[in-house]
């Protein structure tokens, strides 16, 4: 088989591990399409990438990957998070329409408003292979001028979130969908707080704060117009509270509060 028609591999998320094959094949994956995610998809060897644009959000984020993937040599889309569920690539192959595309992804005929499903095959014939990822910096660190009652931990996404930050608050990078929801559940985390994504169709961007309270997990999102999504430290220093669930209320974790004030009255608060 040519490795121009080879099949997109279609993932719920690219900051999972990915599958070892996924090298010269299209990526259509349920992640954002910020600049950590569409790293992770270049540095698979995604032969080009469909990712969602979780609602665009601040600083456009949600779809700067379009532009980090082009300086790489990547043909990227990305399709509505109002046509498709983030954290679900089988519903963006079945029902996302593009939005916006870079331009080596234009050049391959992919042009907004087109299906998915038909972008795909476009993007087969694009070019590859591209250029490696220069690796990124910083992508989970602890908040030591924060510290107190509570251990602060920003993660880009997460996936980068292990062992080590058991019993911790996060701020993390990644929508709070039921991906990552579910990469969340053995964490032991505190309080984990996503990004909404813009809530999007079937308010997808939140969908995993109920599954987490299922797990007696709390966890809240901060609006995709308040914080780059993909990025843990804005999700902490500029994001407001969106949404919460019934177990992140306990803990008094309040809509319309700034995360960076929540921590803080947190952290001068007893545990409990």
């Amino acid at each position: 088989m040519s490795d121009s028609v080879l099949p997109p591999v279609v993932l719920a998320s690219v900051t999972a591990p990915l599958p070892t094959d996924v090298a010269g094949h299209v990526l259509v994956g349920g992640s954002h399409g910020g600049i950590y995610a569409t790293y992770l998809a270049l540095k698979a060897g995604a032969r080009a990438a469909i990712h969602n644009d979780a609602g665009i959000g601040h600083d456009d984020a949600g779809i700067a990957g379009l532009g980090y993937a082009e300086r790489h040599g990547m043909a990227m889309a990305v399709v509505a998070s109002t046509s498709a569920r983030i954290g679900d690539g089988e519903d963006m192959m079945q029902r996302g329409v593009i939005s916006h595309a870079n331009a080596l992804a234009l050049e391959s005929g992919v042009t907004a408003g087109m299906r998915c499903s038909e972008a795909v095959p476009l993007l087969a014939g694009s070019p590859w292979p591209h250029a490696d990822a220069e690796p990124l910096n910083e992508t989970h660190s602890v908040v030591t001028e924060l510290s107190g009652r509570w251990r602060i931990v920003c993660a880009d996404a997460i996936s980068l979130v292990g062992a080590a930050d058991r019993g911790a608050i996060v701020a993390c990078g990644s929508h709070g969908g039921l991906s990552s929801a579910q990469s969340a559940l053995q964490s032991g985390l505190a309080l984990v707080v996503f990004n909404d994504a813009g809530f999007g169709i079937e308010r997808a961007g939140i969908a995993g704060l109920a599954m987490l309270d299922q797990a007696a997990i709390p966890a809240a999102t901060v609006g995709t117009m308040t914080a780059r999504i993909g990025d843990g430290r804005s999700t902490l220093y500029d994001g407001v509270i969106s949404a919460a669930n019934r177990a992140a209320e306990r803990m008094d974790t309040r809509v319309g509060e700034r995360m960076l004030d929540l921590v803080r009255r947190l952290n001068d608060s007893p545990r409990g």
